[in-house]
């Protein structure tokens, strides 16, 4: 006699849905950092390769180990292997990225830098209240640098007079000596 399986309990079936879903459903972000240590593995293996080419000795004539160049041989193919499964795996990621951010609204770099031009009269049209914002403090700093400048100026005269009252006190005393 043989028991049918058992079947999960409704609540059960639905949890093993949601996991499922969560697996596919990868964090664009998470990609990214996923993506970041594939190119960090990719310019780790490349540096390994260029170590065991420079480590590498040709078979020019001299003591000549031929089961030492096939063990580096060895490594160096794999190594090479690998840098291409670490470049598919970039590949994948890159086109999973690029699937999920399909939507989104392209914003172009030179909205999302902010910079202060020379002259200050051209003023970049942004949309939303973040750059306005963003603008009023800029707007806000180049007019505490103004007046702090302004103030340095004061005090460089000021300086510039006490120096001059001190070099006229000293030239009276040495005269008076």
């Amino acid at each position: 006699m043989t028991t049918p399986p058992l079947a999960p309990f409704p609540g059960q079936q639905q949890q093993q849905q949601q996991q499922a879903q969560a697996a596919r459903d990868v964090n664009t972000a998470s990609l990214c950092r996923i993506g970041q240590e594939t190119v960090q593995d990719i310019v780790l293996r490349t540096m390994e390769i260029f170590q065991l080419l420079r480590n590498m000795q040709l078979p020019n004539g001299v003591t000549y180990h031929p089961n030492t160049h096939q063990d580096r041989l060895g490594k160096l193919q794999e190594h090479l292997r690998m840098l291409s499964v670490l470049f598919r795996k970039l590949r994948l990621v890159y086109d999973k990225c690029s699937e999920n951010c399909a939507g989104l609204d392209p914003i172009p770099p030179e909205q999302l830098i902010p910079y202060v031009e020379d002259d200050g009269s051209r003023q970049v049209e942004r949309g939303g209240g973040q750059a306005r914002s963003a603008s009023e403090e800029r707007r806000e700093v180049l007019e505490v640098n103004q007046k702090l400048k302004q103030k340095n100026q004061q005090l460089k005269q000021i300086m510039d007079q006490l120096r001059n009252l001190i070099w006229e006190i000293n030239s009276m005393l040495a005269v008076r000596s």
